[in-house]
């Protein structure tokens, strides 16, 4: 039950994010620091004060250690687990991945005696994500005026839903103009993104790893950045490395049999020669698309059962 307290505010509060910023696109970094600060500021002090009565021997920087390990670990929950292996759900998991990340930069400024309902957090995560370049920009930005609601010749629901979710992959650091890798492993990035979807349309859970390895990444360079932001150096003790957890370890074993049943169903048919209206392929699809279907559908509804249960 403790290991899942903390991710659940953010569980909870991915649809009224989502909601808030499909009101006004054009906003979206803003709108996620206002929201952030109003909904997890409060809750982001006390847990730090929580953090300091369990472990009163811990110095400040294995008080950060702690939180990293902690919001980063949300957040792949959030993004990857929690989102689920549908393509139709990577807007909200994409919601409730940021709202983690937030909670963690509010937590690390907490760590360092900041107050985390202070609108200065909010304009400072602006900047920890790269979207302006000092705090009085950040200021300037939260405080202006919304644009409102979109007029009747603005861009169709489909259009905007698209953009929200590309900007919203690069908020939370999965797409990145230049994060100082070579050119070539750019290009292998972005194929095995490719092979991944493409994978991912027969065996969805395959999605799964891949994202929780992406979100993993992502998260501790924004950490990284928080740290130098608030300490003025990067912490050595920060976990950090290839360690596996047990959960993204368990979402590899999954995507790995969701997998091997559409391998196995094509096996099946070209060993049996089944045909279906005079020809293989009009079946393979068919049975392609069921596993697909059944697969995600068998695994969210699990997931479905597990957070509803008391």
């Amino acid at each position: 039950m403790r290991k899942n307290a903390r991710a659940a505010p953010a569980t909870g509060l991915a649809g009224s994010l989502w909601r808030e910023v499909l009101a006004e696109p054009g906003r979206l970094p803003e709108s996620l620091a206002s929201f952030a600060l109003r909904h997890l500021g409060p809750g982001a002090g006390t847990a730090v004060a929580r953090l300091r009565s369990a472990h009163p021997d811990a110095d400040a920087a294995a008080l950060r250690a702690l939180v990293v390990t902690r919001g980063r670990r949300a957040v792949v929950s959030e993004g990857a687990f929690v989102g689920g292996p549908f393509l139709f759900l990577v807007p909200f998991a994409f919601c409730g991945a940021l709202l983690s990340q937030a909670r963690t930069v509010l937590e690390l400024a907490a760590v360092e005696g900041r107050d985390t309902t202070d609108p200065e957090r909010a304009a400072e995560l602006l900047v920890l994500q790269g979207v302006y370049g000092d705090t009085a920009a950040a200021r300037a930005a939260l405080e202006a005026p919304g644009s409102g609601p979109r007029g009747a010749n603005g861009p169709g629901r489909l259009a905007v839903i698209r953009g929200l979710t590309s900007r919203m992959a690069r908020l939370l650091g999965l797409i990145t103009a230049d994060d100082g890798a070579g050119r070539l492993v750019r290009v292998g990035r972005w194929a095995l993104l490719i092979v991944v979807l493409l994978v991912g349309l027969v065996a969805p859970l395959v999605w799964l790893p891949y994202m929780a390895v992406s979100y993993r990444r992502a998260t501790t360079q924004l950490t990284d950045r928080a740290t130098v932001f608030y300490v003025g150096s990067p912490d050595p003790r920060s976990p950090r490395g290839v360690r596996i957890d047990p959960a993204t370890a368990m979402a590899g074993l999954r995507a790995l049999g969701s997998l091997l049943l559409p391998v196995g169903a094509v096996f099946l048919v070209i060993v049996t020669d089944t045909r279906i209206a005079g020809g293989r392929w009009p079946l393979v699809g068919i049975l392609l698309t069921a596993g697909c279907l059944v697969t995600g559908g068998v695994w969210l509804w699990r997931h479905l059962r597990r957070h509803r249960t008391p």
